[in-house]
């Protein structure tokens, strides 16, 4: 099987980081297949990493070995990690983002004990982190490079608040066509509900259904959906909804529902 080894970084495209590393990969393993997931996260921002991550990683198939370039400065408190998780392996420093990308206890955490081969402490994705996906690739148990752990560090997020009425909950995430993103998951809103009508508030305008798609209303028009992420997303079809409703990054929004 050809090693599939994605990466997730904030470098931009303007660097050489990303090509170094690719370099790097396959003058080591030269039957590597490099995936791209994004070089666009925020400077240092675990928390869209890990959205981003986290929508994508279970399409790969099982092997695949994922670099999550984000803040990667090891300290004792937040070594280099490597964890496995539904047949995947995931490799980074533990600063919190393993905790947001997991919703279930992982297979088995290995903390990194690696001497790496240059003596540069600034580039630990291709002095490190390549080192542990290569010796992964060619059947290294994961066991062998490093020390095993029984926890990872924990991120706390945003939870929606919820109660018999109403959902309190934030948006996460604004993707680059604008269409904004909710904490507010379709099982948690059928679950609070209950086939109840209802109106999602946010700023000074209001939904009161949620569509299927974007075009079933019309251009430059408003809607709520439940995305393929799971969570309620409003959007603008064929418009830029984060703009146009002013919303941001942990604005409020909130669901009523209404007893008959």
């Amino acid at each position: 099987m050809v090693p599939i080894i994605t990466l997730i970084s904030d470098w931009g495209l303007k660097d050489h980081y990303a090509a170094a590393v690719k370099g790097v990969i396959l003058s080591q393993l030269p039957s590597a297949n490099i995936i791209d997931i994004s070089h666009e996260v925020k400077k240092f921002d675990i928390l869209e990493a890990s959205f981003i991550l986290r929508n994508c990683y279970f399409s790969f198939p099982q092997g695949t070995i994922h670099i999550i370039a984000v803040n990667t400065e090891a300290t004792i408190s937040e070594p280099h990690t490597i964890v496995v998780y539904k047949g995947h392996f995931f490799i980074g420093a533990d600063n919190g983002i393993f905790s947001l990308l997991f919703e279930d206890k992982p297979d088995l955490i290995i903390e990194l004990s690696l001497i790496q081969d240059t003596d540069y402490f600034t580039f630990s994705e291709r002095d490190v982190f390549i080192k542990a996906a290569v010796m992964i690739a060619n059947g290294s148990k994961v066991e062998e490079l490093g020390i095993k752990r029984d926890h990872l560090n924990h991120k706390m997020t945003l939870k929606p608040i919820i109660d018999t009425s109403t959902i309190k909950g934030t948006v996460i995430y604004i993707d680059s066509y604008e269409n904004v993103f909710v904490n507010i998951t379709e099982k948690i809103f059928k679950e609070c509900g209950k086939g109840r009508q209802f109106t999602i508030n946010f700023r000074d305008d209001e939904i009161s259904n949620i569509s299927k798609s974007y075009a079933d209303v019309l251009g430059g028009d408003i809607a709520a959906i439940f995305s393929t992420t799971g969570f309620l997303e409003i959007t603008q079809n064929l418009g830029n909804a984060s703009e146009m409703l002013n919303l941001k990054l942990g604005d409020p929004v909130r669901v009523y529902f209404i007893d008959k």
